[in-house]
């Protein structure tokens, strides 16, 4: 059960990161503590608890491998964030660090680019199981996923994000708390196999 409320936790600040994004720049600069990239940081990690908590088969190990490169790449891309925020209202610093990053692929495309995808691509991972026994919940979390990628790097729309982030994350709580078939037989018997 803690593990599900970690979970829960960890979306919910995911979309509170992306929430405080859509303010903008000047807003995230003012603030004292780069709560936008704690947040981002945090639900990330916290993300890790969704392994733990469907059942374990390989989908479940795929899941779980492009889920740890996700949260390996937020790490890095929350650490390259926090590095921006901290030029404040140096905006000329900012955009050359910005532009010294872009140069290096083997920074900008694990970390800021490609890489982050990951954590989405192996949660929606995990719904694949799911698709047939709760189709609704696994196509929230799938078709989120999608609308997370193409709301961010296609249409560059942060309110599409705020709400690619929401229904995705919809889909994911319903799957961790879906109610499963009961084993009728078993109830009808003694306990044992036996009626």
């Amino acid at each position: 059960m803690k593990l599900k409320i970690l979970g829960v936790i960890g979306l919910a600040f995911l979309i509170v990161n992306q929430i405080m994004l859509t303010k903008g720049d000047e807003f995230l600069q003012a603030q004292q503590i780069d709560f936008a990239h704690w947040f981002l940081l945090f639900g990330a990690l916290l993300t890790i608890s969704f392994s733990y908590i469907f059942p374990k088969n390989i989908f479940n190990t795929v899941a779980t491998v492009l889920t740890i490169l996700g949260i390996i790449a937020h790490i890095g891309m929350a650490t390259i964030d926090f590095v921006i925020w901290s030029y404040g209202d140096d905006y000329v610093g900012m955009t050359d660090l910005i532009i010294q990053l872009r140069s290096k692929p083997s920074i900008w495309i694990p970390f800021m680019t490609i890489g982050p995808s990951f954590l989405f691509i192996g949660l929606a991972t995990h719904a694949w199981k799911f698709v047939r026994t709760h189709p609704i919940s696994s196509i929230l979390t799938i078709g989120g996923s999608l609308m997370i990628g193409l709301a961010a790097f296609l249409w560059g729309n942060k309110f599409l994000v705020v709400l690619a982030y929401i229904i995705f994350s919809m889909g994911l709580v319903l799957l961790i708390y879906r109610k499963d078939k009961l084993n009728y037989h078993w109830l009808k018997t003694d306990g044992f196999g036996f009626a």
